[in-house]
């Protein structure tokens, strides 16, 4: 009975909106047997020891810090400095922060660091300074507004005198905006989110993107669409690190300027093909497509030649199989003129086959063409690609590389004017459902146009349908779209809630940037207006997902040869719904095809996913990919079910995802499929 009247005497008003200290009372424990999303800080010249402790307020457990000794400095318990563990915030509001504590001393203070987007962590105020207690008492304080550019805080209570504190049960709760439906207290980021440009810029012209599997960003200029480059041997790439904010330039031993690429089974990223020349000046040539090839080891951040392809390609698509094989196809060979020779990568001999060893249909697919791995093995051709008009007939195809046949698939809205569409296959791979949004055409530079194609290649024959057509942004001047006008150059982002961002673009060939985002729907169909970047996307520019489940965009190269640098960052409305779940612990990170694998979280989830990491250029990634995994939770610990077919997951590195029931994702854990 005293435990309970204890409790209730301590027990805090309701609030609608969501508390958003994560694990906030030390129920969960990690490496070190410390609390989860919690660390031990400090500084200066004194003695003290922290523990995590019995005398818990609610639950098993609390947080003590004991000094003995005090000279300068402090010690405290904060809130982990990351976007999993960190609260967000909105610029201008106000929080209401409370928590329970007993402490044998008044050299003790609730402190608060926040995190800048110009400038990174720093220290913000102390709040308040906590009365000794000898019993649980409950204490609040709210801080001041939010200072500009701030997107996380975290906070705790600092000891800085002889004794011993203990603290549990901390809450946080906006105390400025009125609380929505959803607990969601962030003002118009609830429903649109925010976009934010990094102080920083890209030191390479980043015209491919690829996400490695230790969470870092393979960035690939080659000459970077820039001939004086090409003529001097000039060509970079870049790894970027998105936790610490670092890049480190890579030597590029080639022109990988529209070069192709994909992850392998092992991590390792597959580039084939590029540049081997810009056009003539007397047109006696256009692009030279190359024929050389090469591995990147992001273990090693270096280059490694592979054997050459059987033809020259620049712009082709590479599309990994269930056996971990490659296929790529279409670009422009050696000569200008377009690749009708299929490419065949082993991943047993870690080899290109010589060309008598590949079914080849002689087919060009064109530039870029969007050629999606299906359940069954085959490849759906989307009719997504880049430059000018479409293969003839439908413009879509179903292509079996076992039995070398090519099937027409019919639907496709307006089929010549989807250069630089973005095709996806939706979420879940196992709905075997693929959008295709927008596009144009660079050779009669019409208005790109609003249409979305929706497909179920599921289907016994699988046909297009009209999907809902995009939502319009502005252009240039500021003024809106009407009519039939929407995006090329579009992007196309899987989220870890099952929708997907739409976002980037232009009207016209390298001109006209189009200012609109919008998240698109798989289960209502529907496109939602969302929060837009800022800064213009389209020719050569790319949208992909970060493990800690923000979006970033980067790349621009308008007709006049420049390059935007910029580098932007979305925060989708998930993200400001309150704390995020956690995954505590994974049995293992080496993942099998059937198999049962045990995770645990911090509290209860809806779903667990896992999404395949991006390889994007030019609108295009063909790889990209979104599975469930069908979840048997026990308490805090899931039983989750890998597929059993590799054609649904080919094999290599994925993200692994856990969402709360309101859509909230935790941040990625990498794990390994074979």
């Amino acid at each position: 009975m005293l435990v309970l009247a204890l409790g209730l005497a301590n027990a805090r008003p309701a609030h609608a909106s969501a508390n958003l200290v994560v694990n906030p009372g030390f129920e969960q424990l990690g490496s070190g047997n410390w609390p989860v999303c919690w660390e031990q800080s400090g500084w200066g010249s004194n003695t003290a020891a922290f523990s995590v402790s019995s005398q818990s307020n609610t639950g098993s457990h609390a947080m003590q810090i004991t000094m003995t000794a005090a000279g300068t400095g402090d010690r405290k318990a904060m809130m982990t400095e990351n976007s999993s563990c960190a609260p967000a915030v909105t610029p201008g509001h106000q929080y209401l922060l409370g928590l329970d504590y007993m402490t044998s001393t008044p050299d003790s203070v609730v402190t608060m660091f926040r995190h800048d987007t110009q400038n990174g962590w720093q220290y913000w105020t102390d709040l308040k300074t906590l009365p000794v207690s000898a019993t649980y008492a409950q204490t609040s304080v709210e801080t001041p507004a939010i200072p500009a550019n701030t997107d996380m805080v975290t906070w705790g209570v600092s000891i800085y005198g002889v004794g011993t504190l203990v603290t549990d049960d901390y809450t946080m709760y906006d105390a400025t905006a009125a609380v929505t439906g959803t607990g969601c207290s962030a003002g118009t980021a609830c429903t649109a989110g925010v976009w934010q440009t990094l102080p920083f810029n890209s030191p390479v012209r980043s015209i491919h993107v690829v996400l490695l599997k230790n969470g870092k960003i393979l960035m690939v200029a080659g000459s970077g669409n820039d001939p004086n480059a090409f003529a001097a041997g000039t060509f970079t790439s870049a790894v970027y690190d998105p936790v610490a904010e670092t890049f480190q330039v890579i030597p590029t031993p080639s022109d990988m300027f529209c070069s192709g690429h994909v992850q392998l089974a092992n991590g390792d990223v597959l580039i084939l093909g590029g540049n081997a020349a810009y056009p003539a000046a007397d047109g006696s040539h256009g692009y030279e497509g190359l024929n050389s090839s090469y591995l990147f080891d992001p273990d090693t951040n270096t280059y490694v030649k592979v054997n050459n392809l059987n033809d020259g390609h620049w712009y082709p698509s590479a599309t990994e199989l269930g056996n971990g094989d490659v296929l790529a196809f279409g670009g422009l060979k050696a000569d200008s003129t377009g690749s009708v020779t299929a490419e065949y990568f082993s991943a047993a001999s870690n080899s290109w086959l010589p060309l008598n060893q590949v079914n080849q249909t002689w087919s060009y697919w064109g530039l870029y063409p969007a050629m999606i791995l299906r359940q069954d093995g085959t490849l759906f051709y989307t009719g997504s690609h880049v430059f000018g008009n479409n293969i003839s007939g439908t413009g879509s195809d179903l292509y079996n590389y076992t039995t070398n046949t090519i099937t027409s698939v019919s639907g496709l809205q307006d089929k010549d004017n989807r250069d630089q569409s973005m095709s996806v296959l939706l979420p879940p791979a196992q709905n075997q459902e693929v959008l295709t949004v927008g596009g144009g055409n660079v050779s009669t530079n019409v208005d790109a146009n609003r249409d979305t194609d929706l497909i179920n290649l599921s289907a016994a024959t699988p046909t297009y349908t009209a999907g809902p057509q995009l939502p319009q942004g502005t252009v240039t001047g500021g003024a809106t779209e009407t009519g039939t006008q929407g995006k090329m150059y579009v992007s196309l982002v899987v989220l870890p809630n099952g929708k997907v961002l739409e976002t980037g673009g232009g009207l016209h060939d390298r001109e006209d940037p189009v200012y609109e985002a919008s998240m698109y729907d798989p289960i209502a169909n529907t496109f939602t207006p969302v929060a837009a970047d800022q800064v213009p996307r389209t020719y050569h520019s790319s949208a992909f997902l970060l493990p800690d489940g923000r979006v970033m965009a980067i790349g621009n190269n308008p007709g006049d040869g420049s390059f935007d640098m910029r580098v932007s960052v979305y925060s989708p409305p998930y993200l400001f719904d309150g704390a995020r779940p956690q995954i505590t612990s994974v049995g293992s990170t080496e993942w099998h095809y059937g198999s049962t694998q045990t995770v645990t979280v911090d509290r209860t989830v809806g779903t667990a996913e896992l999404i395949r990491p991006a390889a994007v250029t030019h609108s295009s990634d063909p790889n990209q990919r979104y599975v469930a995994l069908p979840v048997t939770a026990n308490g805090n610990t899931l039983s989750l079910n890998v597929t059993s077919n590799p054609n649904l997951a080919p094999p290599g590195w994925y993200m692994l995802f856990v969402t709360d029931a309101n859509g909230v994702p935790s941040v990625a854990t990498w794990v390994h499929l074979t």
